[in-house]
């Protein structure tokens, strides 16, 4: 699948498209879960791909459920559209998803974010387990250039400028999730990794005191001293892997978005968590990304009402 594919550019084949995502074994009722007594309806006056439960009794097409529900955008723009975000490492602004899809600017950011609820997937179980190693760490994102007083500073309210917090845990060689909290302390960062690390995993942190008691819950603790300038101790003690996920998505954020709002950050880091975790260094290329961030868009709506306008980044 590249951008010359035919399902990018007719929207008979991305529906046919679609269908092989959500339905590799064959249509079924959004509705009342029935894939029995399904029929594809014919005729000029029925919009292709239109099916009927004999059931319930019910019209359905492939979008009827997902994020894909009553948009007026054409599925060739929605497939290229989750192309674009699934295979952009640092992100796509709206306004070039905008230009590249020749839709409003309005359309296009409101698409981005549905394709984000698409990419926030269920977490499988908890990271780690035993003989595995995950790494935490925390970070500040967005707002002015800090010094070196940038953390002990009062928090302002939500502007542009505001530095948002998030804590980051990081499989070794495997998926990473995020949360924005608001406030990183001993308390909300043990709710973060309990609810999200296995207990029987070795947790690899910097030395901030706010990992060493929860540190004390898991097999094994280990942590580097950054004050002193120390970052990986032998033995592969280092929290590295979950620096290089903030490097990008800072420059994610400088880059790309230049703000994000505190309202939305949560789908800005589904996103990034996403795209970690499935990079083509754990075996997945823009293809298979893609197709599993369509998988996604299954039993989610969100409409522009509950979004909200916001700060459209």
């Amino acid at each position: 699948m590249n951008l010359t594919d035919k399902i990018f550019h007719d929207d008979e084949a991305a529906r046919l498209h679609l269908e092989a995502q959500r339905w590799p074994d064959g249509a079924y009722c959004p509705h009342c879960g029935e894939c029995e007594k399904v029929t594809l309806l014919g005729g000029v006056s029925t919009k292709p791909g239109t099916y009927i439960c004999k059931s319930c009794r019910t019209k359905f097409t492939v979008t009827v459920g997902t994020i894909f529900e009553r948009s007026h955008i054409g599925l060739a723009k929605w497939m290229l559209g989750f192309r674009l975000m699934a295979s952009s490492k640092k992100g796509i602004s709206a306004l070039q998803l905008s230009r590249s899809l020749d839709i409003t600017y309005k359309s296009a950011w409101f698409m981005a974010h549905r394709i984000r609820e698409a990419m926030n997937l269920a977490p499988e179980g908890p990271l780690g387990g035993e003989g595995k190693t995950v790494e935490a760490d925390e970070t500040y994102v967005g707002g002015k250039r800090s010094n070196m007083h940038a953390k002990k500073r009062k928090e302002r309210d939500l502007h542009a400028d505001q530095k948002l917090k998030v804590v980051t845990l990081v499989e070794r060689d495997g998926s990473a999730r995020s949360f924005h909290v608001a406030n990183v302390t001993a308390k909300t960062i043990r709710k973060v990794i309990v609810a999200n690390v296995s207990r029987k995993s070795t947790l690899m942190t910097d030395g901030a005191n706010v990992y060493h008691r929860v540190g004390g819950e898991f097999a094994a603790h280990r942590w580097t001293d950054h004050v002193s300038g120390e970052y990986v101790r032998p033995g592969a003690v280092h929290s590295n892997s979950a620096e290089s996920y903030f490097a990008i998505l800072k420059r994610g954020v400088m880059g790309t978005y230049h703000s994000i709002s505190e309202a939305h950050m949560h789908r800005y880091l589904a996103e990034f968590d996403f795209r970690y975790s499935t990079r083509s260094a754990v075996g997945v290329d823009d293809t298979a990304r893609t197709n599993e961030a369509l998988k996604g868009s299954t039993g989610k709506r969100l409409t522009y009402r509950r979004i909200g306008e916001g700060a459209h980044a």
